[in-house]
């Protein structure tokens, strides 16, 4: 079956291919209504269906949004990403994803997608992502394409000059977890943590629980590194139970950078027979969905991710909008710690 042309529509409305062209491809200089109305009812009995292409060209826009972060099966990137496909659809938008892969090489990845998004004329580029990106390649990419009249915009950290960004206040938050847990008796403490300099996320919640042990007063007796993630998280909690044995030195309160590596040391903890939340407590970050689900619940701090993603959409669609305050969270409590 052969698609319907736009000057069949305008023969059918009994206009000019240049009337039904501004009708339907949202073109500021636009007809009476009645002719408007005409040409809409046109379209939709013949079956028409707008050239995107047409209407970018006659808008000055694509109403596409590039959003790229590093794994879609993490639930803090897929909820962020939720956020901005919210926002975006209550607009009209459409959201175009890449997913960058491994945060220890990203830059590569990110590169492309950047490119990518710039050839499909995206209005907009969302960063949810590492530290490892900001490469000054990547920069002048990202710089040339806000140059064209794109707008970026980074959650989690400011790394790209002159682009809008959603900071998110994990230091604060992870500070605030360590004085919760320790005013309520809880002194000793672990922390378990993701590969250096990888992500700013890493470093900043990092940097939280070294404040909050100053902060209290309470002991730090092992802080390991792996990767951010449930197998990662599993790895360390491995690693610090045989540092543990060794040094004869439980109970204690372990805290993980984020709440996929707190599963993955739970689960640790629990095939060495211990008991969550009894024998050694645990903590996460984020409040990722799945926790709603787990026996004993996790303790961790909740981000609104989805509202994370919102705003960024928001200053991604609106280059008038100041960036917002740090956004917080807060401590909630379960049976694990």
């Amino acid at each position: 079956m052969a698609m319907v042309t736009l000057s069949e529509v305008a023969r059918h409305a009994g206009v000019s291919l240049a009337t039904a062209s501004r009708v339907l491809n949202g073109s500021a200089r636009t007809p009476a209504a009645d002719i408007a109305d005409r040409v809409r009812a046109a379209a939709t009995t013949l079956g028409y269906v707008p050239n995107a292409q047409a209407q970018a060209l006659a808008r000055s826009s694509t109403s596409l949004i590039g959003l790229v972060v590093h794994d879609i099966a993490d639930e803090y990137f897929a909820s962020i990403a939720k956020g901005v496909q919210r926002v975006a659809a209550d607009r009209d938008r459409q959201l175009l994803l890449a997913v960058a892969g491994s945060i220890h090489s990203a830059a590569p990845e990110v590169d492309r997608a950047v490119t990518a998004f710039a050839a499909h004329r995206t209005d907009a580029i969302i960063l949810a992502g590492s530290r490892t990106a900001a490469t000054d390649a990547v920069r002048s990419r990202l710089e040339a394409y806000q140059g064209r009249g794109g707008r970026v915009v980074t959650v989690g950290q400011s790394w790209v000059p002159g682009a809008a960004a959603v900071r998110i206040a994990n230091r604060e938050g992870m500070a605030e977890l360590v004085a919760e847990l320790a005013a309520d008796g809880q002194r000793r403490f672990a922390y378990l943590t993701g590969p250096d300099a990888a992500l700013a996320t890493v470093d900043d919640r990092l940097a939280g629980y070294l404040d909050g042990i100053v902060a209290t007063g309470a002991e730090s007796v092992a802080l390991i590194r792996g990767e951010f993630s449930m197998a990662g998280g599993h790895e360390c909690g491995q690693r610090l139970l045989e540092q543990l044995t060794s040094t004869r030195r439980r109970p204690v309160t372990v805290l993980a950078g984020n709440d996929v590596m707190a599963l993955g040391a739970a689960s640790a903890f629990a095939e060495a027979g211990l008991r969550i939340g009894l024998d050694i407590k645990v903590a996460g970050f984020d409040d990722i969905g799945v926790l709603t689900h787990l026996s004993p619940g996790l303790t961790t701090y909740r981000l609104p991710l989805g509202e994370i993603g919102g705003l960024a959409a928001e200053l991604a669609m609106d280059p008038e909008l100041p960036d917002p305050a740090p956004v917080t969270g807060e401590v909630i409590r379960r049976a694990s710690a």
